[in-house]
């Protein structure tokens, strides 16, 4: 397995991203469960990309309304619950669009679940329904860690993962 710094040129970035999809996708083939899938997908991106500092998901929960509760995920502990609308999580819930954050400290609402954390990506997971099932959450130590070739990446891979 490649690793990639954080000044990596982003076709470097890209095929990189290609290569851990198609490695995640043939670990998750046959595998219908989704918290095993999430955890899969959270432990493997986590580490094929050091700059990935927490990596994971916030499930939907459905016996509250409009509320993510923390699922499977890589690193130092996360927050248990976010509102949606609250935070960058709760926006990419609530807009049901990837939200990048160069500066999680610019960010109005910003919640620090680890004051570590200093850039994030946030991208909707949707089921075959097009219903929103949770979203996908990537933070860094790093200013501006996320840009637009993560962002294809992770909503590419999380399609296929979890639309299929």
């Amino acid at each position: 397995m490649s690793y990639l710094a954080r000044n990596d040129r982003p076709a470097d970035k890209a095929a990189r991203y290609a290569e851990v999809e198609a490695e995640i996708l043939a670990v998750l083939d046959g595998e219908p469960n989704r918290v095993a899938r999430m955890a899969t997908a959270a432990s493997m991106l986590a580490d094929a990309f050091p700059v990935f500092f927490w990596t994971g998901f916030y499930v939907v929960d459905d016996s509250k309304a409009e509320e993510l509760v923390v699922g499977p995920y890589q690193g130092t502990l996360g927050c248990l619950r976010i509102a949606f609308g609250r935070g960058v999580c709760g926006t990419a819930a609530i807009t049901r669009q990837t939200q990048i954050v160069q500066d999680v400290h610019a960010f109005p609402g910003h919640i620090a679940c680890d004051p570590r954390s200093v850039s994030e990506i946030v991208v909707p997971v949707l089921d075959a329904s097009g219903q929103l099932i949770a979203v996908f959450d990537v933070d860094a130590t790093e200013i501006a860690a996320f840009d637009d070739v993560d962002a294809e990446a992770l909503e590419r891979l999380l399609a296929k993962v979890f639309s299929a």
